[in-house]
């Protein structure tokens, strides 16, 4: 059974997916595997199905994604949030990266990203970067250089220039005052 996929706007980590996984159990849906931005449901669902659920998930901020380019643009974030949070990221060129798994021209999706979003695809995939290096600093496990190196910075200099751009202070001040300025990635 090939199954059905349901896209979901907003489901942007682990307890997000935990969310979906408790509000298909608790209304009976059947499915094979949650991840990023989507569920496989076990079998379509009738309209009533569709609409407790809808409900449901507008209760924890998620969204059942319709139509074709808000279900691309879901794909395009959830897997950037993907790659930026994986602790062995591919460090392909996010173009060449997008591209090759959705299937489509860049200049496409990058199109497509920009009408609905307001913001470049690459603005965006920065601003994830920084949110993930906020993360990292906090943590303090890591040096400039290491958290640099596994978000694909080329540098720790571009690091620290584009953080500095980003937040108005370096790295370093951000480590050692360590705010907690960080934004939820559904709202990045």
């Amino acid at each position: 059974m090939e199954g059905y996929k349901l896209h979901i706007k907003n489901v942007v980590c682990q307890r997000c997916i935990m969310s979906v996984r408790n509000i298909l159990e608790r209304l009976e849906i059947p499915y094979s595997s949650i991840g990023l931005g989507e569920a496989v449901l076990n079998k379509p669902l009738s309209s009533s199905e569709t609409k407790q659920l809808q409900a449901e998930f507008e209760k924890v901020g998620f969204e059942i994604l319709k139509s074709r380019n808000e279900k691309l643009i879901n794909d395009i974030k959830s897997m950037i949030i993907e790659e930026v949070y994986s602790d062995e990221p591919t460090n392909q060129k996010l173009s060449s990266l997008l591209s090759s798994r959705l299937n489509f021209d860049y200049s496409h999706i990058t199109h497509i990203f920009t009408e609905s979003e307001g913001q470049s695809i690459q603005k965006f995939y920065n601003a994830i970067r920084i949110e993930r290096a906020k993360e990292l600093l906090g943590y303090n496990e890591l040096d400039i250089a290491e958290i640099a190196d596994r978000l694909g910075y080329s540098t720790p200099a571009y690091l620290s220039t584009s953080f500095k751009k980003a937040t108005g202070i370096s790295p370093s001040e951000y480590k050692n005052l360590y705010q907690k300025d960080r934004q939820n990635l559904d709202s990045v």
